[in-house]
């Protein structure tokens, strides 16, 4: 900041201080509707330039929200990954040990057909060992599906943790910039926020709620503007001239009566009104009639006469 600047910038904050302390002797209530004005225009400057510190942050803090949902997202499928390969891995070790155990039993039976005695009981035998046969080949099986599984699962789960290894660099990234702006502007912006409280309790809370109502509902976020070239600051309507006078006067507090902002006057708002440019009539040009050859024949003849 050059030093030019600097002196503008105390000359303007001892000139807000002594508004202030002028303005805290009195009572909302009593405050002329002129004060009022002045008040809630500087108010609408504050907020706008609080409006303005926020615009710098932009879209930042919605992207590190979005970033870090999608993160929490990631992480709870990389869980659910893990839980399901596990589960598959009992799934197999539990196969494994039916296996183990129909083994045995097949084992078990072909040593007690060697002692049968008769047909019934062979065949029986035989049974048991086919069954038992099927049941480990069914086994090996599902085994064989578990592990293609626990490969497929693998392979997701190693796309998620690398989603999230980029999502978690580009969530530092964002912080990062969103902590550069909010450093470089949170000692500016807490002082305009103190400001815009101590401006708050200068105004009678019906009207303060009236101008935060109009202020939420326009799309600028301007509650109160200056007549500018004989129209609204906010919708650009024409305002007529009895309305400009009254807006002059002081007298009232009028709104435009489209848009529903609060009306002031340029000059109590320090602004230079800005006067509209009469457009000058254009001169007719005058179109000599030529003359012909003809006519001048005439014309000589008639001076000759």
């Amino acid at each position: 900041m050059s030093r030019r600047d600097n002196t503008c910038h105390k000359a303007e904050h001892q000139s807000y201080n002594l508004f202030i302390n002028n303005m805290a002797k009195k009572d909302p209530t009593d405050l002329s509707v002129e004060e009022k004005l002045n008040v809630l225009y500087q108010l609408q400057t504050t907020l706008s330039a609080i409006d303005e510190k926020r615009a710098l942050r932009g879209e930042l803090p919605l992207e590190v929200q979005d970033l870090e949902d999608e993160l929490a997202g990631l992480s709870t499928r990389i869980e659910n990954i893990n839980n399901e390969i596990s589960d598959f891995k009992s799934a197999i070790s539990k196969k494994k040990a039916e296996i183990t155990e129909a083994e045995a039993s097949v084992e078990r039976y072909k040593g007690q057909l060697e002692e049968v005695k008769n047909n019934r009981e062979y065949d029986t035998l035989s049974k048991e060992i086919e069954y038992q046969t099927l049941e480990i080949q069914l086994c090996n099986k599902k085994i064989k599906e578990a592990k293609i599984k626990i490969e497929e699962r693998n392979e997701d789960l190693k796309k998620a943790e690398e989603q999230l290894a980029d999502r978690k660099i580009a969530l530092e990234e964002k912080k990062s910039e969103l902590n550069e702006i909010m450093a470089e502007t949170r000692v500016e912006e807490e002082k305009l926020r103190e400001k815009s409280r101590e401006l708050e309790l200068k105004i009678e809370p019906r009207l303060l709620t009236s101008f935060k109502r109009i202020r939420k509902n326009a799309r600028n976020g301007l509650g109160i503007v200056y007549v500018q070239r004989d129209a609204c600051g906010g919708c650009f309507n024409k305002i007529p001239p009895q309305r400009q006078l009254d807006i002059k006067m002081h007298k009232k507090i009028i709104v435009c009566e489209y848009c529903g902002r609060i009306l002031i006057d340029p000059e109590l708002a320090g602004v230079k009104p800005e006067t509209p440019v009469e457009e000058k009539p254009k001169r007719k040009r005058a179109i000599r009639k030529r003359t012909t050859k003809k006519d001048a024949d005439e014309n000589i003849e008639e001076s000759a006469e």
